[in-house]
């Protein structure tokens, strides 16, 4: 509610500035320009979330996604006892990891949600579980093999190799789940 007032103080004192400078049709040029850029951001985003989650949903119904579960299930053990002992949960929270994998962290959401729905059922308590934090920590910095959304966005923005920031991605978000796990498994216990 307080950050619709201030959207809304800062696009009028924008407006009076501009209109005080002189400069109101080159503000309008550039909200044109500006709406133009961001519909086809947004369209090119769309496109690339679509195709991941038709992937998705080829793999649940080929049957792929079950041998994932199958091939993360280590890790998921190591990770979240409890809940990978559950088929469902752990039916999620693959589907998670391997949105994440792709960099699709907008198709990773709705399952995660559902696997935290589920571990909350499995563990009976009112207060996020070790295990729901543990996740929403790995949901957050996430392991990205193929960042597919940010190559979108480096595609629409015209670079020649979208994909060369892969090392980059690759390094920067096993750090990033390494130190928050690392944090996460440090603050196990403590109650504020």
């Amino acid at each position: 509610m307080v950050m619709s007032y201030i959207w809304t103080a800062m696009i009028a004192l924008s407006l009076l500035a501009s209109a005080f400078s002189g400069t109101l049709p080159l503000m309008t040029t550039a909200l044109f320009h500006g709406a133009e850029s961001a519909i086809s951001l947004t369209l090119s985003l769309a496109g690339v979330l679509c195709l991941w989650s038709g992937v998705i949903r080829v793999m649940e119904l080929t049957g792929l996604s079950r041998g994932l579960a199958a091939l993360l299930r280590p890790l998921l053990r190591l990770l979240f006892p409890q809940a990978a002992s559950d088929p469902e949960a752990a039916g999620y929270l693959s589907g998670n990891f391997t949105a994440n994998l792709l960099g699709l962290g907008n198709a990773a959401t709705p399952l995660g949600l559902k696997a935290v729905q589920r571990m909350k059922q499995l563990s009976g308590g009112e207060n996020a579980s070790n295990e729901m934090c543990r996740l929403i920590v790995m949901n957050t910095a996430s392991v990205q093999l193929i960042p597919t959304t940010v190559a979108a966005v480096r595609s629409s923005l015209g670079a020649s190799a979208p994909f060369d920031i892969l090392p980059a991605v690759w390094l920067t978000s096993l750090c990033s789940v390494s130190l928050g796990l690392l944090a996460a498994r440090l603050m196990e216990g403590r109650h504020g």
